[in-house]
């Protein structure tokens, strides 16, 4: 692998981008509220990656940017860029299904193990999976074997979160740390000097595996708000590991709504904070902890091109989140033949975009943010 340079995301995908809340950074696409109407969308609801209505607000929106650039010239077909079989391999059979495309999906993860590809046929089309980035060169061809070509009725959607940025089993790490970090400054700035780093940490760890997930929902504001609740002292960690593991508390709302109805105990310093929380949960808001996730942009966006030009790959994969030069390289020769290129992320627009008070002190969202860009 070498260091290709520094680069911006939207180099090759542009303003083509939506983030957890589905709403287009292009500002030339219909806002969710004006989509709704046409896809069945209930009022309220922001659907997530997997779900049948996620699918029809990205189909939706593929069509109204392919009319954009292509006036009268439809989308035949479907070209898709992941990292994980489940949740990218969901919303690709959802989104060619909603859009009536057949489609062509590449699921990448660097891996140990000698180079490996498999092709799973499914309805509509197949997955290509591969435990190497580079493959993705092989996945190329694959498409024209098949008659699939990336050409203008081609839409070409590219995962932004471990795929084009952070590629997974290579420098998905990174993005990990990242987030733990911001984690740690959210709860330490909001407890102070009762901040203790060790129980913390012991916290974090002990909750943020598979066994706790249907408790956490694998969800990270729920983590921070977990870690910021136990570390005030209001539970004990190996008292609520108890009452998860013995099915007495069954999962984050619960546990919550348990924390409001004793909130008067809660240091007055946190109470306003739980109180948004809480009201953020109520309303189905799937990423409640909006002052972790304002953390994470600025621990993310710090770890973005801050190495030196002349570093190591080896020290760029370790240290700093970088852009993957062979999804860099295919979405920019898929482009030049003409296809709409799209980016999703399923991470927050509170942890993707800056707020107005950073915009104006010249913070850029991550897709325009540089960094290095590296592979083979």
């Amino acid at each position: 692998m070498q260091n290709y340079g520094r680069a911006r995301l939207s180099e090759f995908l542009d303003d083509r981008i939506v983030y957890r809340n589905l709403v287009p950074a292009d500002q030339r696409l219909p806002a969710l509220a004006q989509i709704r109407p046409h896809v069945g969308l209930a009022e309220g609801l922001v659907p997530r990656k997997s779900e049948e209505s996620y699918a029809r607000v990205i189909a939706y929106l593929l069509q109204q940017a392919r009319a954009l650039d292509r006036p009268g010239i439809p989308i035949e077909r479907l070209i898709y860029v992941g990292d994980t079989r489940l949740n990218d391999g969901s919303a690709f059979a959802n989104i060619c299904r909603s859009g009536g495309w057949p489609g062509l999906a590449f699921i990448g993860s660097e891996r140990d193990a000698l180079p490996q590809v498999e092709v799973v046929e499914q309805a509509g089309g197949a997955l290509f999976l591969a435990n190497r980035w580079s493959a993705l060169h092989d996945f190329d061809r694959f498409c024209q074997e098949r008659h699939h070509p990336a050409d203008e009725r081609a839409a070409v959607i590219v995962d932004l979160d471990k795929t084009a940025l952070g590629a997974r089993g290579r420098n998905d790490r990174v993005i990990d740390a990242a987030r733990v970090d911001a984690v740690r400054l959210t709860v330490s700035d909001l407890l102070g000097d009762s901040f203790d780093p060790g129980s913390f940490q012991a916290a974090y760890d002990r909750l943020n595996q598979p066994q706790f997930h249907p408790f956490t929902s694998d969800n990270q504001d729920y983590l921070a708000y977990i870690c910021l609740v136990l570390g005030s002292g209001l539970y004990a960690l190996e008292w609520l590991a108890g009452e998860v593991q013995a099915g007495r508390i069954t999962g984050f709302p619960q546990f919550i709504a348990g924390v409001d109805a004793r909130a008067a105990e809660l240091p007055p310093s946190l109470r306003e904070i739980h109180a948004g929380i809480y009201a953020n949960v109520q309303q189905g808001d799937p990423t409640p902890f909006k002052e972790f996730r304002y953390n994470e942009y600025l621990t993310t966006t710090a770890r973005m091109g801050h190495m030196a030009d002349g570093a190591s790959v080896r020290d760029l994969l370790a240290g700093e989140i970088v852009i993957t030069q062979e999804v860099r390289q295919i979405a920019q020769s898929l482009a030049g033949r003409g296809a709409l290129l799209f980016g999703l992320s399923d991470k927050p627009d509170e942890a993707s975009i800056p707020s107005r008070e950073q915009a104006a002190r010249g913070c850029l969202p991550i897709h325009r943010l540089e960094t290095h860009a590296v592979g083979t």
